[in-house]
């Protein structure tokens, strides 16, 4: 059994997937790091779910979920009219511009995205009637805050004219479009804001911060550092955030955001960088002042109480999620 196989696995034991027997679930973003693990756990549940998976490359998507009888494939740009007749009772709302490269140098396709698609889910919720929703925002609508732990309510400083907040302000915009949404139209949606999240799956192409520093150790090469990597923020891991989200769709309540992280694992990029040292990768600074489409500097720990009140906890640390990856990403 692989490491991912081990996470569905996981996920199904450790939630009570019974909430969606017989049920119809939309996924946006599907072929996402998060997207797929939803609709694999969904799908693996054993209570007759049916998913909607809306994907853009139907041959990737049939790769990852091969063929299912439960599963249709709504292959469509998140920025056009949702076109399926068919009504789904939840949805987890994933599509999304994820590429730090693209926040800088597409900076109107993030924003637009954001909104115009998250406008077209909306819409079908409510054509659909839907029973509820979740969307994955992130912990960028914080900007840079005062103090580093963060609740809720807390948010701090957004450079609104630099292109790099293009992400970040496009996350907010599309919150209070969801909140709007739940006002005026009754739409039941609910806002999970992801701390940076990774594990079993990351694609070897994703050139975050954690997959290149996995790449590094896999390769026997050097971490290289391109910032002081002063940076601090907590993490989690994807089957944490699953279950966060899944509980978060079902006992959060409409309108109201709840953030999803590890609370334990906060620590700083070079620190984080640091741990995986070896005799193979060491940690070499080599700082520049090119644009390469990172965050300012900052302190962020996501408090995770709202959550852990609806009876979530995160169970991997930091030295496990490294673990799992790296293990998952040497099986490819």
């Amino acid at each position: 059994m692989t490491i991912l196989d081990e996470d569905i696995q996981n996920i199904i034991k450790d939630f009570d997937m019974s909430v969606f027997k017989d049920k119809v679930i939309l996924v946006t973003g599907a072929t996402g790091l998060i997207g797929k693990l939803c609709v694999k756990s969904l799908l693996n549940s054993g209570y007759n779910v049916k998913v909607i998976a809306l994907v853009r490359n139907p041959q990737k998507a049939e790769k990852i979920f091969g063929t299912n009888h439960n599963l249709q494939l709504l292959v469509q740009d998140i920025n056009d009219k949702i076109t399926t007749d068919i009504k789904a009772d939840y949805i987890i709302h994933g599509a999304s511009v994820t590429s730090s490269a693209d926040f800088v140098n597409k900076p109107v396709e993030t924003i637009m995205t954001a909104i115009n698609g998250t406008k077209n889910v909306l819409e079908y919720a409510k054509t659909s009637n839907i029973k509820g929703m979740v969307y994955l925002s992130s912990l960028e609508v914080y900007g840079i805050p005062a103090n580093p732990n963060v609740k809720e309510n807390n948010y701090g400083f957004i450079d609104i004219l630099n292109p790099r907040s293009s992400y970040s302000e496009g996350k907010k915009i599309v919150e209070t479009l969801c909140s709007s949404y739940a006002s005026e139209y009754n739409v039941p949606v609910k806002i999970a804001r992801l701390s940076q999240t990774f594990g079993a799956g990351v694609d070897k192409n994703d050139n975050r911060v954690f997959a290149q520093f996995v790449k590094s150790v896999i390769n026997k090469e050097n971490i290289i550092l391109h910032t002081k990597g002063e940076t601090a923020r907590n993490y989690c891991y994807t089957t944490d955030a699953v279950r966060a989200i899944f509980t978060v769709l079902f006992k959060g309540e409409t309108a109201q955001a709840y953030n999803i992280a590890n609370k334990n694992t906060y620590i700083t990029i070079a620190d984080m960088a640091k741990s995986l040292e070896n005799e193979h990768t060491k940690v070499v600074f080599d700082i520049d002042d090119k644009n390469r489409g990172f965050n300012p500097t900052m302190q962020i720990c996501l408090n995770t109480d709202k959550l852990e009140q609806l009876n979530w906890s995160a169970k991997i640390d930091l030295v496990e999620m490294f673990e799992r990856t790296i293990k998952s990403m040497q099986e490819e």
